[in-house]
């Protein structure tokens, strides 16, 4: 659908142009089909008041009125003062600068301008064709006053002289329409129509008689065809001569030829000839360019007079002007002067000497990088001045970037588009390089950089580098005090990777998790209270970790926490224990026993585990030193001899129990031992026997109910330990070292290999020639090694005693 308005009083001429305009343009859209797309045209008069209104072109458009301030509505010029301008209010399309058709527009066709209306939001762009009509504003001027001829007297009728050329700016109608001479009898005006307009040639209809008149004077007058005419006078001047009766002749009337742009200077391009029958020096002939010229032609070209050679004087440049136009004047030199006329049409030859622009009409510097493929980032414009395949342009993104151009329905325009899903995470910023090549030989090219910034969108949850994370925490810790930290990062930008971290926390899970506190912004974990090992040995919560995007992501990590023993736990004498609860106890053996003879065994346990409940016993004070000996690890006093009649009856001894941490925790024990005649200790055994029943049968039942809860903790701990070794991606490979022999004494070990730890897990009882080396400040323990064969041994350090535990029927520590 096209728009045609017309503006001015002349209404039938343009009724019938318009006829035959709608007739082509049906055609047209008869010939594209579905490629022929809308196109609105108006048409203002030249000279109208700045101000004027054309049309309404958003109505036009179909624009809503009301959102064009919004959407920027305005005419895109490459020139400073545009013509013509919008009016963002009512979307009327107004003249704003004065117009001169003449000045825009150079010959008889039709002058059309074409306008780029912009809107934004979304981004569209409108061709407008604005058709500028003509106005008879010019009078027809003759380029000069007075024109002369010299007519020998012997010129026979219809010999034509031509005359000045009259020109008149206006087009169409307006322009000159016919010539008019002053009455007479001997000249008429003759018309002859040619390309560039009416040429009126005087003609001689009637003999001339220099005798009668030797001089006549007419006035040549030119008239337009606007409403009213105007018109403009040439005085002519006719000088009657004797008779010089051969003219200089041409070949031809007019000549073509066809030269190329940017030919050098001083090139001849063509040499002019011409004959002249008469002798002497009515037959010598000199060559002229007309004086009707226009000035660009003197400055281009220069014509020997002598030897008719046109040679070029200044640059030719096809994009100026593809054509000109030379008049060629032959006078000979006899009384008077004859000449003969032609014509040198010199047509220009395109040379690609123009590389392509490109025009960026509108760009937006920032994507989101969740735009779809399709995306319109710019709007570009390319052109050439060059014509032909100089001007045809290839335009393509010449960097690999995950944009594209799009051509539109208007030649040599295009958008950038993006062709896939954008990653800002990946790459956050693309030059777009833009390579307009045209199909000249050689071709020139032109190259156009588009910067684009990709905007962040919250597209990354929080990562944790591991899930699960493990924690080793010390019992005894500083309650308040932080004890561990978890952090995540996010890949997204500002916002969308500020990061805050809370607990999750459900009615099902341990009273642990209300004494747990968490920074939200750093992620430390504080905890309220202090954890005591022989209370809780593990737990476990989970960290939530959530950025603050709109919408907000989240990703949350598994925390498992272990609790490490420390030495907090003093050994505790079982055995013996007077009725008023110190570890104080008598023992009477008979004096007959022989050496070696088992006195008593201290029994003690500490609730610390591995190396912190490790105990070892030791003399403190004896009252004898050759008679008693105290068993280093099981707490049972032996007899070294037998006893003489000159020994004591009583003895004391003093037992100091310790465990092995770093600062050692101790408790002491003191036995009695009395020597009874056999007969004494045998009645004693029995009195004894009876009270020691109660008091073993009580403290059976408690090492039952210590047993069993401590030997559930251990199968706790050990599930869990085997738990998270499977868990871990790295290979492993366990050894596991176990003595088969006891002595229901001192703890029992298992010792195993994972990666490139160690691991022992002590129990109450000791393999049976397990020792400590002497020197070593009881730190290194030998165990009989069955791989290598009986009597070999190999030590173990026992601060690479990690776990001391016990099972249901190791009774642990109890000695």
């Amino acid at each position: 659908m096209c728009c045609w308005i017309t503006m001015g009083t002349d209404t039938n001429p343009r009724t019938k142009d318009c006829s035959w305009l709608a007739f082509h343009l049906a055609l047209l859209l008869l010939l594209v089909g579905k490629q022929a797309l809308a196109q609105i045209r108006y048409s203002v008069p030249e000279e109208v008041q700045d101000g004027t209104v054309v049309g309404n072109v958003a109505k036009d458009l179909g624009l809503d009125i009301t959102s064009l301030i919004a959407r920027r509505f305005r005419v895109v010029s490459e020139s400073k003062d545009a013509i013509f301008e919008v009016n963002q209010n009512n979307g009327a399309l107004y003249v704003n600068k004065h117009i001169d058709r003449e000045e825009l527009c150079q010959g008889s066709g039709a002058c059309l301008m074409e306008l780029k209306i912009l809107v934004e939001n979304p981004l569209e762009i409108h061709y407008v064709v604005a058709e500028i009509t003509d106005v008879n504003d010019h009078s027809p001027s003759f380029p000069e006053k007075e024109q002369t001829f010299e007519i020998a007297e012997h010129t026979l009728p219809g010999k034509r002289f031509k005359l000045h050329t009259a020109r008149d700016p206006d087009a169409g109608i307006n322009s000159i329409r016919t010539y008019t001479l002053t009455s007479n009898e001997h000249f008429e005006i003759n018309i002859r129509q040619s390309d560039a307009g009416k040429i009126p040639f005087l003609v001689l209809k009637k003999s001339l008689d220099r005798e009668q008149k030797n001089k006549h004077t007419l006035l040549v007058t030119a008239v337009d065809g606007g409403k009213p005419p105007r018109s403009g006078t040439l005085n002519v001047s006719i000088i009657v001569l004797d008779s010089n009766d051969n003219r200089p002749m041409f070949s031809q009337e007019i000549y073509q030829i066809s030269i190329m742009e940017n030919v050098a200077i001083s090139t001849s391009v063509f040499r002019m000839n011409a004959t002249d029958l008469d002798e002497d020096s009515n037959g010598e002939v000199e060559f002229s360019l007309g004086k009707t010229l226009r000035r660009k032609v003197y400055d281009i070209f220069e014509l020997d007079k002598l030897t008719g050679e046109i040679r070029v004087k200044g640059a030719v440049d096809y994009e100026e002007n593809d054509v000109y136009e030379l008049d060629v004047e032959a006078s000979d030199k006899g009384t008077p002067p004859l000449t003969g006329e032609c014509r040198v049409i010199i047509k220009i030859i395109d040379v690609n000497d123009n590389p392509p622009e490109i025009q960026v009409t509108s760009l937006s510097n920032t994507v989101s990088e969740d735009s779809k493929p399709g995306t319109v980032v710019s709007l570009i414009t390319v052109r050439d001045k060059d014509s032909g395949v100089n001007g045809k342009i290839i335009s393509l993104i010449s960097n690999d970037v995950p944009f594209e151009l799009k051509p539109s329905y208007k030649e040599n325009t295009y958008s950038v588009v993006t062709k896939e899903f954008l990653d800002r995470e990946e790459v956050s910023h693309y030059d777009i390089t833009i390579k307009a090549t045209d199909c000249g030989e050689p071709p020139l090219s032109t190259v156009k950089t588009l910067s684009i910034e990709i905007s962040d969108v919250n597209d990354n949850s929080p990562h944790f580098d591991q899930n699960p994370l493990q924690f080793y925490l010390v019992e005894n810790n500083v309650a308040g005090n932080s004890i561990f930290s978890v952090s995540a990062t996010d890949k997204d930008l500002n916002d969308n990777a500020a990061i805050s971290y809370h607990i999750v926390r459900e009615e099902s899970q341990s009273d642990v998790m209300s004494f747990l506190n968490i920074n939200p912004d750093n992620g430390h974990i504080s905890a309220l209270k202090s954890f005591d090992f022989e209370t809780v040995k593990t737990f476990q919560f989970q960290v939530v970790a959530t950025d603050s995007g709109t919408p907000s992501l989240s990703n949350n990590v598994t925390v498992n926490v272990f609790i490490l023993d420390q030495n907090d736990n003093a050994p505790v004498i079982l055995y013996p224990v007077s009725s008023n609860g110190s570890a104080e106890g008598v023992e009477e053996i008979p004096r007959n026993v022989n050496a070696g003879h088992l006195v008593t065994k201290v029994r003690a346990y500490d609730a610390d585990i591995g190396y912190n409940g490790w105990l070892l016993f030791s003399l403190q004070e004896v009252t004898d030193h050759s008679l008693f000996a105290l068993d280093r690890y099981t707490g049972q006093i032996r007899t070294l001899r037998s006893f003489t009649e000159t020994d004591e009856a009583e003895h004391k001894l003093l037992i100091l129990v310790k465990d092995n941490g770093n600062v050692s925790l101790s408790a002491t024990a003191t036995v009695i031992v009395k020597l009874v005649e056999p007969r004494e200790a045998f009645a004693a055994s029995d009195v004894k026997s009876a009270t020691k029943v109660d008091e073993e049968d009580n403290v059976t039942f408690y090492l039952m109910i210590t047993l069993g809860s401590v030997s559930l903790l251990f199968i706790i701990s050990i599930i869990v330990l085997i738990a998270m070794q499977c868990s871990k991606s790295t290979d492993y490979t366990s050894k596991y070292l176990q003595e088969a022999n006891y002595d229901g004494t001192l703890c029992h070990s298992i010792q195993y290999r994972s990666g490139d730890k160690r691991y022992m897990l002590v129990g109450p009882r000791m393999s049976i020639g397990s020792t400590i080396v002497p020197g070593s400040h009881a730190n290194t323990l030998v165990l009989p090694d069955r791989r290598r064969g009986s009597g070999e041994a190999h030590s173990v350090n026992l601060s690479d005693l990690l776990l001391c535990e016990m099972t249901s029927e190791w009774p642990l520590h109890v000695q």
